[in-house]
């Protein structure tokens, strides 16, 4: 009986000494080996704010966001690749709308210079008309783009009490921005004047048809107004029908294509 009462008490030790390693394994607080695997990354061009269509980015609309390279898209703008893509796009017009975060794309860009530019500098519902000026009738050549101007028509006066020679000017518009002055669309290294033939008026569609009209009819001024006006400072422009009614005495018969002005008096 010893025998066997030694042959279980060596059982039950081992049993034990197992059971006990057993539960040490399982209480130990040795963590896992993880093995980090190192990431190509570049920075991309990303915006800083929601920005909306037509708005002129500047550089604070624009920082660098590191980016997988594996994930980057071809048309993504990438610090490797242009180091002053910031500066360069400051300036630009975005065609479409960012949100923050998005990466920019040249492709949803109209940089200064390029075409479209003025298409998306231009406010919705808003038209640019252009119309001869020169220094005589535009303020000595001192008109910059982003001033505001008054157009001036001077005609010959058709009433019956006028000489043959009679000329009137009146406003036909008021407190309208210019957009450019030729293919100047912005004052550069302090540049203090820009001389040109041309001046390209930002104008709303009713606005364009007085302008039409007022070139047919006679010579147009610009006169240049205080920066301290402010936009739409005035009451609202000449309209059509006020420019034919100011023609007084007279109709207009159209001939085979040909306009005639008729004396009605």
């Amino acid at each position: 009986m010893k025998v066997a009462r030694l042959v279980v008490l060596g059982v039950a030790v081992v049993a034990g000494f197992f059971a006990w390693r057993l539960a040490s394994n399982i209480g130990s607080d040795q963590s896992p080996v993880v093995v980090q695997q190192k990431v190509d990354t570049d920075e991309i061009l990303v915006a800083t704010k929601d920005i909306a269509p037509g708005a002129t980015l500047s550089a604070a609309d624009l920082t660098w966001e590191s980016w997988p390279r594996d994930a980057i898209n071809h048309a993504f703008v990438t610090r490797s690749g242009d180091p002053q893509a910031i500066d360069k796009t400051a300036g630009s017009v975005a065609r479409t709308s960012f949100f923050s975060g998005e990466p920019i794309r040249d492709t949803k860009l109209v940089k200064s210079g390029a075409g479209g530019f003025l298409s998306a500098m231009l406010p919705t519902g808003m038209r640019a008309v252009a119309t001869k000026t020169s220094p005589e009738v535009g303020a000595g050549g001192f008109i910059l783009p982003n001033d505001h101007v008054d157009v001036v028509l001077t005609r010959q006066d058709m009433s019956a009490n006028s000489g043959r020679d009679a000329l009137i000017s009146e406003t036909v518009l008021q407190n309208v921005r210019v957009l450019a002055i030729d293919q100047t669309l912005e004052e550069k290294d302090g540049q203090m004047n820009v001389v040109g033939n041309v001046a390209t008026l930002e104008l709303r569609p009713e606005q364009v048809e007085v302008l039409a009209l007022a070139q047919q009819l006679g010579d147009i001024s610009l006169s240049l107004r205080s920066i301290m006006d402010g936009p739409g400072a005035d009451a609202a422009p000449q309209t059509v029908n006020g420019l034919l009614g100011g023609r007084r005495g007279t109709v207009t018969v159209v001939k085979f294509g040909v306009p005639v002005q008729v004396n009605t008096n």
